[in-house]
């Protein structure tokens, strides 16, 4: 599916990813006004959007046609765009959306280029990517077959994965918006909580893959996400050499999502995979 795609042009889409995902977080935290308001909500009540989402994505959508315009675009907040090139670039302006409500700061900008359909589970790969913690100033960048990378306080540095056994592994995980899927993951939490050593729920599912990647946490799994929340975290993990997969070992999807060393998450897979066979339909 990435055979085709040259060097010069994997350089291309990262210098891209990273520019936009820079750009569009700077935009977020310099310009975020004094009282942050909800502007519309989305899969329930409580997954809102602000217009700075709304903002942020018109950003990078104008950077990533000026720059390449036969380039297609699927953002979480909408406004999508149909290539003819055969790459889509697939962003979240602001993941972590109610941290950044609340002005907690654990969120990102993820920028990726994709192949295939990124609307179809099992159909897309990611080849370049960037997520940008702008409070931070981490920048996670990765393309395919050429690692990844940590660029912070003017250092970069390549990330490279570390096993470790689960009953010493720091899980990250999240929840869902939907009320009756968030009380069946508070049940799969309680049931993994005694076979590793701890679990944190940060509020960014892009955030929790790089933190993968960098050693922050060792393992994360989650259900129901969508491929804006993982595109880019996804290529960083698997060129830090981890594994990122499905139910039953399938590609990413929302159905579930598992990152780490590959031996963590076969371990961690024969907790979860049972349990999501039985989660509730979305």
């Amino acid at each position: 599916m990435t055979d085709h795609v040259r060097g010069e042009v994997l350089d291309q889409l990262e210098a891209l990813a990273a520019q936009a995902a820079v750009a569009c977080g700077r935009f977020i935290v310099d310009d975020r006004p004094p009282s942050v308001e909800v502007a519309g909500t989305k899969s329930s009540p409580t997954d809102v959007v602000t217009e700075m989402d709304r903002a942020g994505e018109t950003l990078i959508h104008s950077l990533i046609r000026a720059a390449r315009p036969h380039d297609g675009i699927l953002g979480e907040e909408g406004s999508d765009v149909v290539g003819d090139s055969g790459i889509t670039w697939v962003v979240d302006p602001i993941d972590g959306t109610v941290n950044y409500l609340y002005d907690i700061p654990a969120y990102a900008v993820s920028v990726a280029a994709v192949v295939g359909s990124p609307t179809t589970p099992g159909s897309w790969r990611p080849l370049a990517g960037a997520v940008y913690n702008p409070v931070l100033d981490e920048l996670y960048l990765a393309s395919r077959g050429r690692g990844a990378t940590l660029e912070s306080g003017g250092a970069r540095r390549r990330l490279e994965i570390q096993d470790v056994p689960a009953s010493q592994a720091l899980i990250a995980t999240g929840f869902n918006y939907d009320a009756s899927t968030r009380q069946w993951q508070g049940g799969l939490l309680a049931e993994i909580l005694p076979h590793v050593r701890d679990v944190r729920r940060l509020g960014s599912a892009a955030l929790d893959l790089c933190h993968v990647a960098s050693g922050r946490v060792n393992a994360s799994y989650e259900s129901r996400l969508n491929s804006w929340d993982i595109a880019a975290g996804w290529l960083v993990v698997e060129e830090a050499g981890g594994v990122v997969r499905g139910l039953d070992g399938a590609a990413p999807s929302p159905d579930l999502v598992m990152a780490g060393p590959e031996r963590l998450v076969d371990d961690l897979a024969r907790i979860v995979m049972p349990a999501t066979r039985q989660a509730p339909t979305p």
